[in-house]
């Protein structure tokens, strides 16, 4: 059995691997946002700190320099793992005309790109969260944050949403995109969020 540790934008995921290898070792690579964290690995030689992407350093106490792995080795040593991690969440916004669901020509033909990436997932769980503007009383703009995010939850089931899990729910005019001050249109506020994880 042979120890390694696989660190994701310095996230560090233990697994445990049969077979041949030179070394145990702890490999850094990048966030799926492209991003590269750090981890610092201690053994009797010494501490390194690994900080580039697809850096290693050994964990068997053979040296304490950091060394490049190359992507064929990562696959070979990691392929199962990195294959099994799940989905990220992704995240849309739709945009709503003033005072209702309607929604505006630019989200309503970007709905179908939402719903196609849903499909793509398969089961997943989905929350659909409506806001509003400042326009109007905080009770109403409550009330018409959670009809918008109904009508998008109606539109997504109406076209096949397949979901372990589907919540709605309102922000209202709390968590504002855009802040601005009482009785304050702005198109960007009047939003429903739908995340998808």
């Amino acid at each position: 059995m042979i120890t390694r540790l696989l660190a994701i934008g310095g996230l560090i995921v233990c697994c445990l691997l049969s077979g041949c290898a030179a070394r145990s070792y702890a490999v850094l690579l990048p966030s799926p946002d492209g991003t590269v964290g750090a981890i610092v690995v201690t053994t009797d030689k010494g501490s390194v700190l690994v900080n580039k992407k697809q850096q290693a350093a050994a964990l068997d106490g053979s040296s304490a320099k950091i060394f490049d792995v190359a992507d064929t080795q990562v696959q070979k040593d990691f392929g199962t793992t990195l294959s099994a991690q799940p989905a990220l969440p992704v995240y849309f916004q739709v945009y709503f005309k003033t005072g209702g669901a309607s929604l505006t020509p630019e989200s309503d033909a970007f709905i179908p790109s939402v719903l196609a990436t849903i499909r793509e997932r398969g089961m997943c769980a989905v929350s659909v969260i409506g806001h509003t503007d400042t326009v109007g009383d905080q009770e109403s703009n409550e009330q018409l944050g959670l009809t918008r995010a109904k009508a998008i939850a109606q539109l997504l089931r109406q076209n096949g949403l397949k979901a372990l899990e589907l919540t709605v729910t309102s922000h209202g005019e709390r968590n504002l995109l855009v802040k601005t001050p009482d009785n304050t249109p702005e198109p960007k506020n009047r939003r429903v969020e739908i995340n998808v994880r």
